[in-house]
């Protein structure tokens, strides 16, 4: 994924090409003549995303850590700054997070990561996250902006770290897809951090009990490829992953869910290096499951309002609020399904 300041180089690249150009000079131009001004700016376009990288600004880094995860090597950079926390405590929170993800995709979804930690001063908590793909040589490369003053409890209480790192392990989309890049990232990142023993199952179904709500369509919508709100970007994807997962596991009588399929998208090379449509990777998701359910849920929500009955899929799933906390239901039935979604599953490697 580009980040805003990279996009606004490529556009002005492709605007001063063009902005000299009216619409009658343009109808006087030969097909040859316009054909090799679309190439010179695909060209220049090429040449500023192979050249571009975000850690430029930030210089060469103060220290330098190597990890091995998941069959990956990730390299863990700290930009000049100053922060109350030991480098060690950073450290191992990344590799929490990372082990995390590899936990889920059962390998780290790329083989080689660039993590750049950038202390903002005078902050505290995790400021900002941002991820992209095939940058500066490196397959996956995230930089994490980390307050000055985060506590250790703080940075264990994360969330963003282990987000980003998901977003490796899906192929770079068309915009008008970007909710399900986040959607994923919103959905998986707690499931991989239970299944890696970071979090309990009941903390991350209550959360979800008041995340996905915000998911559901509101008066005006257009389906998730044209309604490009916050709640239908982040957690209008999650709502389609957990009713995704939920169906596959259904169909194959729980032998099979979305994390089968997601597995199956990285194995073929599905990663944030790639450029995708994202129907060749639901494909691919369909075939390693052996339904239809991703292709047929995506045509009936991406371009039209699906509301989903949460009530009734939390009664399914066997889970209940009860103040500030939620209960399971053993008999419920799809407690099974529930169970099967945040359970661990060995590592590929």
């Amino acid at each position: 994924m580009w980040s805003e300041d990279a996009e606004q180089i490529a556009h002005a690249v492709t605007t001063s090409q063009f902005c000299c150009l009216t619409e009658s000079m343009i109808s006087n131009l030969s097909r040859r003549t316009t054909l090799l001004m679309l190439g010179s700016v695909a060209a220049s376009a090429a040449i500023v995303h192979a050249q571009w990288n975000p850690a430029l600004r930030y210089g060469p880094p103060r220290a330098s850590h190597r990890l091995q995860i998941g069959g990956a090597t990730l390299q863990l950079d700290f930009a000049t700054g100053a922060l109350d926390l030991a480098d060690d405590i950073v450290t191992k929170r990344i590799e929490m997070a990372a082990h995390a993800v590899a936990t889920y995709y059962g390998i780290f979804p790329v083989p080689r990561v660039r993590i750049l930690i950038v202390p903002v001063a005078d902050r505290s908590g995790v400021v900002q996250g941002t991820t992209w793909g095939d940058v500066g040589g490196w397959p996956g490369f995230t930089r994490i902006r980390l307050g000055q003053h985060t506590t250790q409890q703080e940075l264990a209480a994360d969330w963003t770290i282990t987000h980003e790192l998901v977003h490796m392990a899906f192929p770079t989309l068309p915009d008008d897809q970007h909710w399900m890049e986040e959607g994923l990232a919103t959905y998986i990142e707690p499931i991989a951090r239970v299944q890696a023993g970071e979090l309990s199952a009941k903390q991350i179904w209550r959360d979800m009990l008041d995340g996905m709500p915000k998911g559901e369509p509101q008066p005006g919508d257009e389906g998730l490829d044209r309604t490009h709100t916050w709640g239908r970007t982040y957690w209008g994807g999650a709502l389609f992953c957990l009713v995704a997962d939920v169906q596959i596991r259904v169909a194959t009588t729980n032998r099979k869910g979305l994390q089968d399929a997601l597995r199956a998208v990285v194995a073929a090379g599905g990663t944030i290096d790639h450029d995708w449509p994202l129907t060749r990777a639901l494909q691919i998701g369909d075939t390693a499951t052996g339904t239809r359910v991703l292709m047929e849920q995506y045509r009936s929500w991406s371009t039209s309002p699906t509301p989903v009955d949460l009530e009734k899929l939390w009664q399914q799933l066997g889970i209940q609020r009860t103040g500030e906390q939620v209960e399971f239901s053993a008999a419920a039935q799809y407690a099974k399904i529930r169970e099967a979604i945040t359970q661990a599953r060995p590592l590929s490697v």
